[in-house]
């Protein structure tokens, strides 16, 4: 693992959400682990294509740190040219219903906000019945 911000925490206070943001915060690291969960496996360039904005140094970076904090698992093969391919760790997968639902919040907060979306039409049209139903099934369930 690599250093803690803090030399000690204390639970049931605030400091389980600074360790959780300590290990998936960042710009890039919660977008890797949802492809990774959505994928099983990846390699470096697979990932790199899924975010061209994302840059090599900093992918490297982020799945470093990723690997380090033992979230994901780097498996090397003695080839050449070398392969390298990345995947959750039974921690990673333990962030499973997380990234789930930050991903959900984040398209229904999309939604509401009416942020321009420029993803493909597709995509936007199933994540817009999604976020509809779960808005319907949360009125069905709480009714005003």
């Amino acid at each position: 693992m690599r250093k803690q911000r803090y030399s000690s925490y204390e639970l049931s206070t605030d400091c389980g959400v600074e360790a959780c943001l300590e290990v998936i915060g960042g710009k890039w690291k919660g977008v890797i682990l949802y492809h990774l969960m959505k994928s099983g496996v990846l390699r470096f360039n697979e990932i790199q294509r899924l975010k061209p904005d994302l840059s090599p140094r900093v992918l490297t970076a982020q799945l470093r740190e990723l690997e380090q904090d033992g979230v994901i698992v780097r498996k090397v093969y003695p080839v050449v040219p070398p392969k390298v391919e990345y995947s959750l760790s039974k921690a990673g997968e333990s962030l499973r219903p997380l990234i789930k639902a930050m991903r959900e919040w984040g398209d229904e907060q999309l939604l509401r906000t009416k942020a321009p979306i420029g993803c493909k039409a597709s995509d936007a049209v199933q994540a817009n019945e999604n976020v509809r139903h779960r808005q319907a099934k949360s009125h069905i369930t709480n009714p005003r």
